[in-house]
């Protein structure tokens, strides 16, 4: 990791470049420090984890044969629930995602939680890993490997990079948050910090879901040192979503798109005729909706399981079936261990109440992978952002690093590849 000696000099020159008013420039020495962390679950955590799993109330099932139309079924979650209190092995994901170097620092009074993964390749490129919701780092185990060590993983001479995956402030250990809240605006501005921090003065962005609207507002913010960005999971600006710019611009927007793009924006209508209940609550009451998941872990497993059922490769009838139980369940069991459901959910309260983290014009150049379950039109992305490059795949959904890791690893390493 390039060497931190505590001298904001650097920060505030990089600062100076565009509008981060948030950010106290002239912090000391300790303020700016980079601390190493391991993750560490208390053997009493994970004890108690499985008492209350056992000790689960259950409702009775609304229907009859139970389906997923009116949520997770309970014979399903009674099932997934079992497996994890008595077969998951919560010591073995935390041994994984201990295998990388994880760190601490503080960044506008916001603790910020990340992995910092170098190449031991001198053309690395510095490669900014944005996850999402009810996503995590852990998401990005599978890739963080391919990314670093090309050579190593069956890909001898692709580009190879330098990886700083921060957990979003409020999920995970990027917490607890800030009295100033977290939304995407102020999320960027404190990821190109990280990014000065560690001394890159040029880098690239990827990111998916709420990643994927972050990703292009560090382009804005930090333009001059943003190499690219790379896009999975994309939302607003991807594709006409009526809840965003109205039924009427929507049905204009479809005018001229051919069949296959028709059904992207068939699948956005659905989702928000159906689909985005999460997104009402937590971005109105997510305090309120705190106290059931942060007490119930079958509470916080139905409400994050249904979303990977949802989102994954539509082709795919269980979540397991399109991403690894074990991975599934440590994702869950991190955001039961840090207590984290309500700050999450914050996040979209963040969001909903200021206008900083709209789409807005950029030229910094932008490449999009379109998994089976995404959706993206190009015309409609292409009069915000500068697409060079566009990818649609069959297969995989929502969670790409964990459903189809080796493609969204060979689309960065393509897009990236022809920008150095």
């Amino acid at each position: 990791m390039p060497a931190n000696n505590g001298d904001s000099r650097h920060v505030r020159e990089r600062m100076k470049e565009f509008d981060m008013t948030s950010v106290d420039l002239d912090a000391s020495a300790a303020e700016t420090a980079i601390r190493d962390f391991r993750v560490e679950i208390s053997q009493e955590a994970v004890t108690e984890l499985r008492r209350r799993l056992a000790a689960t109330r259950w409702p009775d099932p609304l229907a009859t044969p139970e389906t997923w139309d009116r949520g997770v079924p309970v014979s399903y979650l009674r099932g997934l629930a079992a497996y994890w209190e008595r077969d998951f092995d919560w010591r073995q994901q935390e041994t994984r995602l201990n295998d990388f170097p994880q760190f601490l620092t503080d960044i506008d009074e916001q603790q910020i939680h990340f992995i910092h993964a170098r190449s031991r390749r001198s053309d690395a490129v510095p490669l900014l890993l944005l996850h999402g919701w009810p996503g995590s780092v852990l998401e990005f185990l599978k890739v963080l490997g391919p990314l670093t060590d090309p050579d190593g993983h069956g890909a001898p001479g692709a580009p190879a990079f330098h990886v700083v995956a921060p957990s979003l402030p409020g999920i995970g250990f990027s917490t607890p948050i800030s009295a100033k809240g977290a939304s995407s605006g102020r999320i960027a501005r404190l990821f190109a910090t990280l990014m000065a921090r560690l001394g890159y003065d040029r880098y690239g962005v990827q990111g998916g879901d709420r990643g994927s609207t972050a990703a292009p507002l560090i382009g804005l913010v930090d333009s001059e040192h943003v190499l690219g960005i790379h896009i999975n999971a994309p939302t607003v600006g991807f594709y006409p979503w009526p809840q965003m710019i109205g039924e009427q611009a929507a049905l204009q927007e479809t005018t001229g798109l051919t069949e296959h793009e028709k059904k992207h924006v068939e699948r956005a209508q659905r989702l928000g005729a159906d689909g985005i209940g999460y997104i009402a609550i937590q971005s109105t009451r997510p305090q309120t909706l705190s106290y059931g998941l942060t007490d119930s872990p079958v509470g916080q497993l139905a409400w994050i399981v249904e979303k990977f059922r949802e989102w994954t490769d539509p082709a795919k009838e269980l979540p397991e079936e399109a991403v690894d139980r074990d991975q599934l369940l440590a994702n869950v069991s991190l955001y039961w261990f840090t207590g984290t459901a309500g700050s999450s959910a914050d996040l979209y309260w963040e969001d909903t109440h200021t206008l900083d983290w709209l789409p807005q014009p950029t030229d910094i150049p932008t490449g999009v992978a379109l998994f089976a379950d995404d959706k993206g039109i190009r015309g409609f992305a292409e009069k915000t952002y500068n697409i060079v490059r566009w990818t649609e795949f069959d297969t995989g959904g929502h969670f790409a690093a964990m459903e189809t890791p080796d493609l969204l690893v060979n689309d960065i390493r393509e897009f990236f590849g022809k920008l150095r």
